[in-house]
């Protein structure tokens, strides 16, 4: 008896599922009717004016509204509410300044969590908002004159450690990217309202640094990133106002607190972005190289230069070094290869900028051909295209800087073309969106463009002035000879290239302005360096058949 009830029971529970599942195939073919409705019969022109552009506005306006009205808001209110501090509460007694401070922080911060059992989302900026001017009382109690209460530099960087501490472990508890944000961006910025000092700068490395605990921790990205971003303008802030940085300080003594405070940054930053560089998306670890590479390199160089501008060589140095070391603990750590060959690229490129600061001139010309034919022949042994690529571009500017009248010329000139063809030789090439042989091909035609372009400075330079165009071809005939002995086509078409110029300028200039000597030997050099480039190209097809 028992087993039938239980059979029973079985078919009652059975039939109920059939009716829910029919019960809600019904309801999702209503919403798919509703979002896609079968279009009605209607004028083909009616159909062709009916585009989805509506629709567009609407989600932008929407976007506009929620996502970035809410942030400005709130940092506008928290703004305004720390200029109501910093002006008013002045006249308040200690414990009014205190009181009020923490009341309106924490009546902002229970207005948010009510807020988020509505609209999380919402709430959520106006808690962050509450613990961001919970962050900036406490920094304003001992780093505001007019609010002052605490004496003790000690103590007032202590209380704003536990706080930094305290807004990391509530969001991380929360697992709300949206409340730490708001909370460490708005107190970022909330310590530039008043006068920046170098207890400002600590306290704004205490919040980056709970920025980062999100990037290692979290793998949240947009979190740090705007944290370095605002640690960098800082310091900007407080270099620009010298006096601030350490009043009653010598130079030397103000430049290596700059300095010190830019390496701390660069350090934490780097450590942070380097212990699980797998994690993280390779463009967000490519975004916080470079801007970590710009904050320092052009903060650290403006401080030099206006202190001592004699170390600006010494700086770029070590921050080379400093990328280079990058690149090996990179490669150790198995972060992706875009992030060890950023910064291999990085480290080319100060060298590049370090050159100026110790040399001139021919040695200036001859250092940044020396920089790119080791970036480029380094970036074999370690497949970066992308130094390679630097490689090329420093020599570029090397080519740019030459002046062909200046003894030494002739020298750097040939260095530039045997740096040009063995930068080009041997390696893989890649572009992003391009395969391989494309991007060789590229190469390739970039790197015997320079070659060319030096062939005809270094020819055509000392030609007599009436034989400049004898001097370019020759300098095609040299061309065309580096092409068949490495065999690549391209440094062949770039003599065609350059042969084509010296023959339209032969004759729609020299046949008229030559006198009549340079003529006979203009066209006689012209016609046997032709000829012998014809016969190699029969001889080699003739080969090939």
């Amino acid at each position: 008896m028992s087993d039938e009830g239980d059979g029973k029971d079985l078919r009652d529970t059975v039939k109920r599922l059939e009716a829910t599942v029919a019960a809600l195939e019904t309801r999702l073919a209503s919403l798919e009717s509703r979002e896609a409705p079968h279009p009605v019969a209607m004028p083909a022109v009616a159909t062709v004016a009916a585009p989805v552009a509506v629709p567009e506005q609407r989600d932008l306006e929407a976007h506009v509204g929620t996502y970035w009205l809410s942030r400005l808001g709130i940092v506008a209110l928290i703004i305004g509410i720390a200029y109501l501090i910093t002006y008013h509460f002045g006249e308040l007694g200690v414990l009014a300044r205190v009181g009020a401070g923490y009341l309106l922080s924490a009546g902002l911060g229970a207005f948010g969590l009510w807020l988020a059992r509505r609209n999380p989302l919402f709430g959520r900026i106006v808690f962050g908002g509450g613990l961001a001017l919970a962050y900036f009382v406490t920094y304003a109690l001992h780093f505001i004159p007019a609010v002052r209460v605490i004496d003790s530099e000690v103590l007032a960087l202590v209380l704003l450690a536990g706080f930094v501490v305290a807004i990391v472990t509530i969001a991380h508890r929360m697992q709300s990217e949206t409340v730490a944000g708001i909370a460490l961006f708005l107190g970022l910025h909330t310590g530039m309202l008043s006068d920046i000092t170098a207890f400002t700068l600590l306290s704004t490395t205490m919040l980056a640094a709970g920025a980062l605990f999100f990037l290692v921790r979290n793998r949240w990205v947009i979190v740090p990133l705007s944290s370095l971003v605002a640690v960098y303008s800082t310091h900007v802030v407080w270099a620009v106002r010298t006096g601030h940085m350490a009043p009653g300080a010598p130079a030397d003594d103000r430049l290596l607190l700059s300095l010190g405070f830019l390496a701390l940054y660069f350090l934490l930053f780097s450590v942070a972005l380097l212990v699980r560089p797998r994690d993280l998306p390779v463009r967000a670890s490519l975004a916080f190289t470079l801007l970590n590479w710009v904050g320092l390199t052009s903060l650290g160089a403006y401080e030099v230069s206006q202190e001592q501008d004699s170390h600006l060589f010494g700086f770029l140095l070590v921050v080379a070094l400093a990328h280079g070391a990058g690149a090996v603990v990179s490669r150790l750590q198995r972060a992706p290869t875009a992030l060890t060959h950023a910064y291999l690229a990085l480290t080319a490129v100060t060298l590049a900028l370090a050159m100026p600061a110790r040399y001139d001139d021919v040695a200036l010309v001859a250092a940044w051909t020396v920089t790119g034919l080791v970036a480029g022949l380094a970036a074999r042994g370690v497949e970066s295209p992308v130094l390679r690529g630097v490689g090329v571009l420093i020599l570029y500017v090397a080519l740019g800087a030459c002046e062909w009248e200046t003894p030494g010329r002739l020298t750097l000139l040939i260095g530039l073309v045997v740096a040009f063809v063995l930068v080009e030789r041997g390696g893989t090439v890649r572009v992003a969106g391009l395969p391989e042989p494309e991007a060789r091909t590229a190469f390739t035609a970039i790197c015997a463009a320079g070659a060319g372009l030096a062939l005809v400075a270094l020819v055509g330079a000392r030609m007599p002035d009436g034989l400049v165009t004898l001097g370019w071809v020759i300098a095609a005939f040299l061309l065309f000879g580096v092409g068949f002995a490495v065999r690549e086509r391209w440094y062949r078409l770039a003599a065609l290239a350059v042969l084509g110029l010296a023959l339209g300028r032969l004759v729609l200039v020299d046949v008229a302005k030559l006198p009549p000597d340079q003529r006979v030997v203009t066209f006689i050099l012209l016609g046997v360096m032709l000829l012998l480039v014809s016969y190699t190209y029969t001889r080699l097809r003739d080969r090939r058949g």
